[in-house]
């Protein structure tokens, strides 16, 4: 199979683009490093999907801003969906996150979005929704700066990145379910203890303030909200392994 990776340069992108080519597809990288910005319909677009059996989109924007995630997930899902109908592109997969249809934050709104328009589109579609990756918890940790690490009161079931994008490759391959699937780790976590055990595996004296987060979107994220439901593919490596690695 010929399959197209949008955003293939990106954290998540790369290993997916690994996974196509170890599974024996070809992998066309979508990005503006390639000419292309999915942000905008364009000739360069349509060439690189032609001949195209799938698109896995991993594009991502980094934004706590709800019209800055809706505008970015908007416009890249808009212009992808619309080039697939022309072209015939026969499967649509997208990443998404568990629990974003229940935790209302500005990120997550521009991810129910990008759902929306890919569930009214015409082009046969999969929506995959991973847990938070093992790094998130390092990206929690360098939104503040100092002695003190502000943490939010979350529950979560972290996953390696690398067994998201196999994951995402598989569904590809396999054909369009028109449904939504998730992955998850092996367990679930207290992101304020996973926080902790970053800081004493990195030597760092910093501590951990816990805060719960403003509103029915921390409540959720407190009491479990973005925590996978029902039938769920669960990861191999749990969080210990993924920290004694990167430690």
């Amino acid at each position: 199979m010929r399959i197209a990776v949008a955003g293939g340069t990106g954290t998540t992108g790369r290993r997916v683009v690994d996974h196509v080519r170890d599974a024996g597809h070809e992998a066309v990288v979508l990005s503006r490093s390639a000419g292309i910005d999915l942000r905008a319909p364009s000739g360069a677009l349509d060439d690189a999907l032609s001949g195209i059996a799938a698109v896995i989109d991993a594009s991502n924007v980094t934004t706590l801003s709800r019209p800055a995630s809706e505008r970015f997930f908007g416009a890249v899902t808009r212009t992808l969906l619309d080039a697939e109908s022309r072209l015939g592109v026969g499967h649509h997969v997208a990443l998404s996150i568990v629990g974003s249809d229940r935790v209302d934050t500005g990120y997550y709104a521009g991810k129910r979005l990008q759902e929306k328009l890919i569930r009214e589109s015409d082009v046969p579609w999969t929506v995959v929704r991973a847990t938070q990756f093992h790094e998130f918890t390092d990206q929690t940790l360098a939104m503040t700066r100092g002695p003190i690490a502000v943490v939010p009161v979350m529950r979560s079931q972290p996953i390696a990145v690398d067994e998201v994008a196999a994951f995402l490759v598989e569904v590809a391959a396999a054909g369009p379910r028109r449904a939504v699937v998730e992955i998850a780790g092996p367990a679930p976590e207290s992101q304020v203890d996973l926080a902790r055990r970053v800081l004493r595996a990195r030597g760092s004296r910093r501590l951990v303030l816990p805060v719960r987060l403003p509103g029915s979107a921390g409540r959720g994220m407190a009491s479990g909200a973005l925590l996978p439901t029902g039938d769920v593919r669960r990861g191999e490596q749990d969080f210990a392994s993924w920290l004694a690695e990167t430690a």
